[in-house]
């Protein structure tokens, strides 16, 4: 880190790193899922309870983060929350039993929701001091940790198949990499003083005394649209595959492909649509890539069979790419308990979204489940409209970019 010179640069790669951080410890724990499950003797219903744990402790870290957020600022929390997922790593394969394992994997999420927020604001903070934008690009940084963890988890079971050894050597890796790119986190600006001594107003909505402020009207719509636009992802990762078998008819060698165009599509666009938030803005691009999303699984749906399922996923992956990332942005203006609340909204969408669209399938069919989520992508569409977005950024050449950070 010390020797890239460019400030924008020397803040992305730093930011990138928090962001392949999260998704290599969040992957790593779950990809060992199999091994945490023999180990503690689990049923299926305890399994998903303790991925229950980890939704729930980040959806219901709200409070604290925005709290901590105002207290410690973006980087100190970034840190603070980065250690805190390390010895998650490591507490995890020696709970010595099954409450311990949730109250551990509780924490995590708890953690989770803290580095989520912060590494949002980090982000927000580097488009805002250099006028250009990061924020995609910032957020497939995150799938190429997973796909780092993932390739980690391969490796390692070639020599072992002890979790602590495996979750060790994560664990190094993480504090490695935290300790070689903290320097080039961006520092926390204080708050700017108050006119005539006047108390400072809130960011976002009224004060409620001393602790979070409520909300605001723009504040709410931008977490219904970070909502809608998690469900459209956890939906598509949780139920293409099934679709692409039971009714598309797609072979079980061809079935996973739908999880995979998804990806492809979404680390891709990520990649390039950092550019386009320049060119057209913020507001255009969220509106656009949402309506695309759901009418090309609307169409897809409608046409049936493989090849349309296909084109329709590869519409999602596109169109909702850039969602999370925008809103982020458009949140981080608003102030930390706005970026905390949608954060944990969004998480919630993330949580419960895939169990929704699994009681719309139960009761009238896979197809109307799938319909459920073309219409939840379009709904993003609608509540972007009600949003103060952030202009094209004219003037800026290096956003469209394609950096390599993982």
């Amino acid at each position: 880190m010390s020797g890239v010179r460019d400030p924008f640069r020397r803040g992305l790669f730093a930011i990138a790193a928090l962001f392949c951080f999260l998704g290599f410890q969040y992957a790593t724990w779950a990809s060992r899922l199999p091994a945490l499950k023999t180990r503690l003797d689990l049923s299926e219903a305890e399994l998903g309870l303790l991925l229950m744990a980890c939704g729930a402790g980040a959806a219901a870290s709200f409070p604290l983060v925005a709290v901590a957020m105002r207290r410690l600022g973006s980087r100190r929390l970034a840190v603070v929350a980065a250690v805190c997922l390390g010895l998650v790593l490591l507490a995890l394969p020696v709970a010595p039993n099954y409450p311990v394992a949730l109250l551990v994997v509780a924490c995590d999420g708890v953690a989770v929701g803290a580095l989520n927020v912060a590494m949002n604001a980090q982000g927000a903070a580097l488009e805002a001091a250099h006028g250009r934008t990061a924020m995609a690009r910032l957020h497939a940084t995150f799938s190429a940790g997973s796909l780092l963890a993932a390739l980690l988890a391969s490796g390692v079971n070639l020599v072992t198949t002890e979790l602590a050894t495996h979750f060790g050597i994560a664990a190094a890796l993480l504090l490695l990499l935290l300790v070689t790119t903290r320097a080039g986190l961006l520092p926390d600006d204080p708050a700017p003083a108050p006119a005539d001594g006047a108390p400072a107003p809130a960011a976002d909505g009224k004060k409620k005394g001393r602790g979070l402020s409520l909300p605001s009207r723009v504040t709410i719509w931008m977490g219904l649209a970070m909502v809608f636009g998690t469900v459209t992802e956890g939906a598509m990762n949780d139920w293409s595959a099934l679709y692409m078998k039971d009714v598309a008819g797609a072979g079980a060698e061809v079935a996973p492909l739908g999880i995979a165009v998804v990806s492809v599509m979404m680390v891709v666009a990520r990649l390039f649509a950092d550019g386009w938030r320049s060119r057209w803005g913020d507001g255009l691009v969220v509106r656009t890539g949402s309506v695309v999303a759901g009418a090309g699984l609307a169409l897809a749906l409608l046409a049936g069979g493989v090849v349309p399922a296909l084109l329709g996923f590869a519409c999602v992956g596109l169109g909702v790419a850039a969602v999370t990332p925008c809103v982020y942005v458009a949140a981080a203006g608003r102030g930390p308990d706005a970026l905390a609340l949608v954060a944990a909204m969004g998480t919630t969408g993330l949580l419960a979204g895939p169990a929704v669209i699994g009681f719309i399938a139960e009761g009238g069919g896979l197809v109307w489940g799938m319909g459920a989520v073309a219409v939840s992508a379009v709904l993003v569409s609608l509540c972007a409209t009600r949003i103060d977005w952030p202009g094209p950024s004219a003037g800026s050449r290096d956003e469209g970019e394609a950096v390599a950070v993982g």
